[in-house]
């Protein structure tokens, strides 16, 4: 589960930071079309207008990435470098305009409810602030074109950044991102479990492919830039993100490689080309078990409309699957860290996940927010454990609940129903009557 935001800027944010991986840099990721206009005008300049030498590395890091990969490029990819100055003004002038105070604030009121960031959070600011720290570049697939940034030239940093976005070239022409696999901005507003397992196998792909072009190609200078870079990088803003977020920004990339590692154990880059085209992945529990994959597939769970039960006013502004990931991040990552469960109990719980699903339900007139979750597990067992693990961890944020079961603290009310199915659902609310309603609704 991912607020409407982040559901569509996750792989965006991390194409701002730029981390490391292993033991040297993770520099440059995936952006879905959508999510960043391409500028004006330099989109489809040809390889011509950069400087001769660093377009004659660019072409020799495609053939690398190309013989790497198993994959031929089928037209010559359009590239540009910019400053970081140009794609900044790129993305606050443009992408943020679709981003509003109202968008924020209700994406911070979902998330304060789910306890992953503070009530008073200034979403909007931190987004925007991230964008001025390093920026690394990004392949873009509706213009079909390279944007690379650059600082002193093309280094060590901008070659590696280079070798993973083309490889993100290749995997779209290839697999063809918003036709055969569907990976666009309104299918991760449909099923951001989904968009979430697909971002991991494109950037584990592009991880793995970028980490055998340093160990075969890099040159002794590459290295000493990257490790330059890396030592002398900082990331104030990103180090004072939400704890969730900062996991939940890395998980394409550490998750998503662990789990093309394994399917690149199986069968080499073959495998990995099956899980584009025949066998995608559907979950965050495929990509945390990569065992589990493709054959445990998501539950459908039902939840009826309640937007009218709450009376005028209200509507269902999102549904949606929660999944093992956020389930897991609930539990262990609260924004209280005396909230949260021991990270061994919480992964443990969340792994028994089989499905579920969500719905938002908000009324503006009010500034009130209520949203409710419905579980169910591969085993009885499972079950039981997922239901004691929230029990305590709504104990460790709200307190013990009333002889009602209903758990409330600083005018948020909370409360678990055991469910037929043999699973349960959990529900948070703004106020008692609302919850009370909810409740009398569903059971």
């Amino acid at each position: 589960m991912k607020s409407k935001f982040e559901t569509i800027i996750t792989a965006l944010l991390l194409a701002v930071l730029g981390f490391s991986i292993i033991f040297f840099l993770r520099s440059a990721l995936f952006v879905p079309a959508d999510e960043v206009p391409a500028p004006t005008q330099t989109a489809t300049e040809p390889s011509q207008s950069l400087d001769p030498a660093i377009a004659a590395s660019m072409d020799k890091i495609e053939q690398q990435v190309a013989s790497i990969r198993g994959l031929e490029p089928k037209t010559k990819v359009p590239r540009k470098l910019l400053t970081e100055e140009e794609l900044k003004e790129i993305v606050i002038n443009e992408f943020f305009a679709d981003y509003t105070p109202e968008d924020a604030a209700s994406d911070t009121q979902v998330l304060s409810l789910l306890g992953l960031i503070p009530q008073d959070f200034d979403l909007l600011t931190f987004y925007q602030d991230l964008y001025s720290e390093q920026i690394a570049g990004y392949y873009d697939d509706e213009a079909k074109a390279m944007f690379v940034v650059k600082s002193a030239g093309f280094t060590g940093v901008e070659r590696d950044t280079y070798a993973h976005e083309f490889t993100h070239a290749l995997q779209d022409q290839h697999f063809d991102f918003k036709g055969k696999l569907n990976y666009t901005e309104e299918s991760c507003l449909e099923d951001s479990e989904r968009c979430a397992a697909i971002q991991s196998l494109i950037e584990g792909d592009a991880t793995l492919t970028e980490m055998t072009w340093l160990q075969t190609y890099a040159t002794p200078q590459d290295i000493i830039d990257l490790q330059r870079f890396y030592q002398s990088y900082q990331s104030p803003v990103y180090d004072s993100a939400p704890a969730y977020m900062k996991l939940d920004f890395m998980f394409p990339y550490d998750q998503g490689f662990t789990f093309v590692q394994s399917l690149f154990g199986q069968g080499g880059y073959a495998t990995i080309n099956e899980a584009f085209t025949s066998q995608n992945p559907l979950s965050t529990e495929q990509i945390l078990h990569p065992d589990r994959y493709p054959a445990d597939t998501p539950i459908p769970v039902d939840l009826p409309e309640l937007a009218n039960a709450l009376g005028s006013g209200w509507e269902e502004t999102d549904r949606n699957v929660m999944g093992e990931w956020y389930t897991y991040l609930i539990l262990a990552q609260g924004d209280n860290t005396t909230s949260r469960l021991v990270e061994s109990k919480a992964s443990a719980a969340a792994e028994g996940w089989g499905g579920d699903t969500y719905i938002v339900l908000e009324n503006t007139a009010n500034n009130e927010a209520a949203l409710l979750v419905r579980y169910v597990w591969d085993t009885p067992a499972d079950a039981s454990e997922a239901q004691t693990a929230f029990a305590q961890y709504l104990t460790l944020r709200f307190g013990k609940a009333d002889s009602a079961g209903i758990y409330q603290k600083d005018g948020i009310y909370s409360a678990l129903k055991q469910d037929a199915d043999g699973g349960f659902t959990w529900l948070i609310a703004q106020s008692l009557e609302t919850l009370n309603k909810l409740l009398s609704t569903l059971y």
